[in-house]
């Protein structure tokens, strides 16, 4: 079996804290919002790398500069520019008033190792500091597919005054993504189909069925996207960043990247050691742990946010899902056995009915932010009444999604793309299905089945690699502080791969909050928030193993 190891991150906490905190506070009545969401322990560690105040200076080492595949480092100090790409990172960004701020677009080559080739365009959104600017903030949500566009757009809700007074906030979308020649595969209906199918097979034939939606994706991927669809990888976006860089006219870059964005912050900091300026990567993906290790850690990771929510709506009272812990969570694949026998019939969206698949996604999508622990508590309340509204609402969320069937944005067909791509060259041993069901199983009664079907069926049959050799080592050796955040009971990303990443960097500095829901940054506490808002504006790096 051939997994992926996927980033279950598309939606930031911004997307989920967003929408849910808007219900809660409305009081849960009325019908649900269909407007578009805007997408992202203790240390057990003893370093001492990177710890200690003062200004972060200027890194010292080489500049990087990969391929598509991923090669290391090329020779260079800060701010150097790659040999035949002088045209791309000497260029201007004219930046024009828009919505929420200022926006440009950015030109890249499709293929770096033949810069003469075709072009794209990045779309860029700058919302500008006040007078005391100290440069721009480059931003990236997660995902991969989560759009860095909205993100800058929405960024007042996340991002502290002081921030924001001090850095000129800046989002792009990745290629591939929102409004950068976005991936097309599937159109709405199509979509909706392949969400909805049963992510659980009971027979050879159901297998068959889900397996082939997976290749029927892959097919029309490639139909549709042409020869950016082989040019969508994690190097060749960070290369894009490099040049973004250099456009912004700093020589070494800021940036922040919450969930699949702090592999794109990792990936940077190892190719182009000497460009990292002050770098925060938050809930933190470990980006050597490939295939169905990676994807067991992350599924383990939802089994733990899952019992966290159930622990509460059990101490709550009268919790829909039973009176102990233990029974409570049985009762979710119940709750999903009965939908995958008999969905529940929805007459106010053009799926027309809450499969199991649907379930999944709306139960799995308040794991992100404990704000919608209570919406998703009234969900499941109704499900088992026979409504099936709210926990469709919820699902929607997850896939940035109108209940007239529109999706809003590519954002799913973007991180399997992506994901995919990826994959291709992780030099990852495949598993026999026996033995990964078992893993997946083990690690996660509530969602190992699910998962397990999701991550075999998405990538089996891709159409496209990357050639060359994949990127094994991430120690950015030469490269400035970098302050990797990790959440305990992270369901996307866990709190262990925040740990592994922030040691194997040579300059890793972990801050840990100890609490629920994905990433910290904005949604935790001042511990957290304070810490992050004197390294970026001040040079103040945290203690290493601060624990908030």
């Amino acid at each position: 079996m051939r997994t992926n190891g996927s980033v279950r991150g598309r939606l930031s906490s911004l997307a989920v804290g967003g929408a849910l905190l808007g219900l809660v506070a409305a009081g849960c009545t009325g019908a649900p919002s269909t407007e578009r969401v805007e997408p992202g322990q203790q240390s057990s560690t003893g370093s001492d790398k990177g710890q200690g105040t003062g200004d972060t200076g200027e890194a010292t080492g080489d500049a990087g500069q990969g391929t598509g595949g991923g090669t290391g480092p090329a020779t260079g100090g800060a701010g150097a520019v790659p040999e035949g790409l002088e045209e791309f990172y000497g260029q201007d960004i004219a930046w024009e008033s828009c919505d929420g701020g200022e926006c440009a677009t950015l030109t890249v080559p499709i293929d770096y190792d033949e810069p003469d080739g075709s072009t794209i365009e990045l779309a860029l959104l700058r919302v500008p500091a006040g007078d005391s600017s100290q440069g721009s903030l480059v931003l990236n949500p997660g995902g991969p597919g989560g759009s860095g566009v909205d993100y800058a757009r929405s960024a007042g809700m996340v991002y502290s005054d002081t921030v924001r007074e001090h850095y000129d906030i800046v989002g792009f979308d990745p290629r591939g993504v929102g409004q950068s020649a976005p991936i097309t595969c599937f159109d709405d209906a199509r979509m909706d189909e392949w969400i909805g199918f049963d992510p659980t097979p009971d027979d050879a034939a159901e297998e068959e069925a889900a397996l082939q939606q997976g290749r029927d994706f892959a097919a029309a991927c490639e139909e549709n996207s042409g020869e950016l669809l082989g040019h969508v990888s994690t190097v060749e976006v960070v290369r894009d960043m490099d040049v973004l860089r250099s456009a912004l006219g700093q020589e070494q870059l800021d940036y922040f990247g919450a969930s699949y964005g702090t592999v794109l912050g990792a990936t940077y900091a190892e190719l182009f050691p000497a460009n990292v300026g002050r770098f925060v990567l938050d809930g933190a993906v470990d980006p050597t742990m490939v295939g169905i290790d990676s994807a067991v850690a992350q599924t383990e990771g939802f089994e733990r946010a899952t019992r966290a929510y159930v622990e509460d709506c059990v101490a709550q009272g009268d919790c829909p899902l039973g009176g102990d812990v233990d029974s409570a969570m049985q009762a979710i694949p119940d709750l999903l056995a009965q939908l995958d026998a008999e969905p529940i019939p929805l007459d106010s969206d053009p799926a027309g009915e809450l499969t199991e698949g649907w379930a999944m996604y709306g139960i799995v999508v308040a794991m992100y932010d404990q704000a919608g622990w209570p919406i998703l508590t009234q969900a499941i309340r109704s499900a088992q009444d026979g409504d099936g509204t709210m926990l469709m609402f919820l699902a929607n969320l997850y896939f940035d999604r109108g209940t007239d069937g529109t999706h809003n944005s590519n954002s799913s067909q973007a991180f399997y793309a992506v994901q995919c791509l990826d994959s291709s060259n992780n030099d990852a041993p495949e598993v026999d299905d026996e033995e990964a069901l078992r893993r997946y199983v083990e690690a996660s009664p509530t969602w190992g089945r699910h998962f397990a079907t999701m991550d075999k069926s998405t990538c089996e049959d891709w159409p496209v690699a990357i050639d060359g050799p994949p990127l094994t080592e991430y120690t950015a050796e030469g490269a400035a502080p970098i302050v990797v955040i990790g959440t305990t009971r992270d369901p996307a990303t866990p709190y262990e791969q925040a740990v592994a990443l922030a040691d194997m960097l040579d300059s890793g500095v972990l801050v840990s909050f100890d609490g629920d829901g994905h990433t910290a940054y904005g949604r935790s506490n001042d511990c957290v928030d304070d810490a992050i808002d004197a390294f970026l504006t001040e040079g103040t790096v945290p203690e290493d193993g601060l624990s908030c």
